[in-house]
């Protein structure tokens, strides 16, 4: 038997906006999914041109490099739906086929310079992330699991919010899964009360190689953090696993290995989640700290035609909810609009706008 946990814990049960059920936002598509009319397309492209005619490296771009007179009204409302609503959104419509991998990049990184602050991806400083398939090896722990054609799992970014835009789907797979980590709290307080506490608990996860300055190569962050009045949420199972091979990790006990195994089981839950495929041009947007994320297995086309390609940002959002100390262990810091990513003294922030 476990000793009482002495970390700060929530109410039995949650009922905020972030608290939805699967089956109902896949019921709802009209409470998520935004369809981009001709009008918000063109002052998209139009501020988007401005700013490659100015010759300004887009990842020096901020908000006032990309006016969006009448879009910015829906962005900062999107910006409350994400930290303070549903916590996720989908802008469709964009018609990336048109446009050249510059302007591309430039509409989605001005979008996310509306909403918040791009953050550093991986050890070599991306603040534009492209996810596909490179064929790597999930063994190695260096790799992370964006960069196979595996299935990821349910798991969170480091980062207050997380954009994807898909420009190339792939032929089979590759949807898109959310959950409500406010909901899996809720269900987990229904089912076994007596796991909850272990989840609030410091557990190792494995950094998989991008360690900061000073730090161990895992952290040791709860998976739910109560702080302030928030319910926060952290994880990655793969990472959690793979951490109990890192020299001076602490191991998992039993107890917290059935409260892992039985939150799997939760998030996979299809009355708890719902999939979604993006199509080219979609840009998604998911908080991080309310929602857990998922893609599923993926296979590629073959030559000559595209392979699989999202772009990506993590953004530090203002305004965003507090967060408790421990996250500076991950997020570098816990000031808000300026926290998350990913840094090591080798780190060296670039915006790549092509896949390598």
């Amino acid at each position: 038997m476990s000793a009482p946990s002495t970390h700060p814990l929530p109410p039995p049960v949650l009922d905020t906006p972030s608290a939805w059920l699967g089956r109902d936002m896949a019921a709802t598509p009209e409470r998520w999914l935004v369809q981009l009319s001709e009008a918000q397309i063109a002052e998209l492209e139009g501020a988007a041109t401005r700013f490659l005619d100015s010759g300004t490296e887009i990842g020096d771009l901020r908000r006032d490099d990309f006016p969006l007179p009448k879009f910015a009204t829906h962005l900062g409302e999107l910006q409350k739906t994400l930290t303070a609503g549903i916590g996720f959104q989908i802008l469709r419509g964009l018609p990336v086929a048109d446009y050249s991998p510059e302007m591309i990049a430039t509409i989605f990184c001005g979008i996310g310079a509306h909403l918040g602050k791009a953050r550093s991806q991986n050890a070599m400083g991306h603040l534009l992330g492209h996810v596909r398939d490179i064929g790597a090896d999930l063994n190695d722990r260096n790799v992370r699991i964006y960069q196979t054609a595996r299935r990821q799992t349910f798991h969170t970014d480091s980062c207050d919010v997380a954009g994807l835009l898909c420009i190339h789907p792939a032929m089979e797979g590759g949807d898109s899964l959310l959950v409500s980590s406010t909901s899996i709290y809720n269900e987990l307080q229904r089912r076994r009360p007596d796991l909850v506490p272990l989840l609030f608990e410091p557990i190792a996860t494995d950094r998989r190689g991008e360690v900061p300055a000073g730090e161990k190569p895992y952290f040791e962050i709860p998976i739910f953090n109560w702080h302030e009045g928030h319910l926060s949420a952290l994880y990655q199972r793969q990472y959690v696993d793979s951490a109990q091979k890192v020299p001076g990790a602490p191991p998992l006990s039993e107890q917290k290995i059935e409260a892992l195994d039985l939150l799997d089981a939760l998030t996979n839950d299809p009355n708890l989640n719902f999939s979604m495929r993006l199509e080219p041009g979609d840009m998604q947007f998911v908080h991080n700290h309310t929602l857990m994320h998922d893609r599923t297995a993926f296979r590629d086309w073959p030559a000559p035609k595209p392979r699989r390609h999202l772009l990506r940002l993590w953004l530090a959002i203002p305004g965003d909810r507090p967060l408790p100390a421990v996250y500076a262990q991950r997020y570098g810091s816990v000031a808000i609009g300026d926290r998350g990513g990913i840094i090591t003294p080798h780190t060296r922030l670039t915006l790549p706008v092509a896949a390598e």
